[in-house]
């Protein structure tokens, strides 16, 4: 039986209850929903990116990012996001934020399949973001 091995990267705080940033077991990676917030600084509060959605979610995907990375993975393993967003107005402006973003990455195939829920989020924090993915 394989170990889960939790996850957090050094730009990331200690999560606020007992969940961890990703846990890897095998060559399965689950990143936990993350949002906008900017990367740790010791001594500070969680800091959102700003107050735009465009801000938040370009924040959000490179928090994500950098959970697949230290847990061993890129977006060319991710096989599903799951968004969550506050308000259905931003369902449009955040697919052109999502789209821009991953014409960047330079992916062999499409990210994943997505799903997209509207939720409430603490705070100012427009948008939430978790993946999972398979290595190897």
């Amino acid at each position: 039986m394989t170990d889960k091995i939790a996850i957090t990267p050094a730009t990331h705080t200690d999560p606020p209850a007992k969940f961890s940033h990703g846990v890897r077991k095998g060559n399965i990676l689950q990143v936990a929903g993350q949002v906008g917030f900017l990367p740790h600084v010791d001594g500070q509060e969680p800091t959102p990116a700003g107050p735009t959605l465009r801000e938040q979610t370009l924040q959000t995907l490179e928090n994500v990012r950098s959970v697949l990375e230290a847990g061993g993975a890129t977006w060319d393993d991710v096989m599903m996001l799951r968004v969550y967003l506050t308000d259905t107005t931003h369902f449009e402006e955040m697919n052109e934020i999502y789209n821009a973003y991953f014409e960047e990455q330079n992916l062999k195939e499409v990210p994943s399949a997505r799903t997209t829920v509207y939720v409430g989020l603490p705070g100012d924090l427009l948008i939430e973001i978790d993946a999972l993915a398979v290595l190897g």
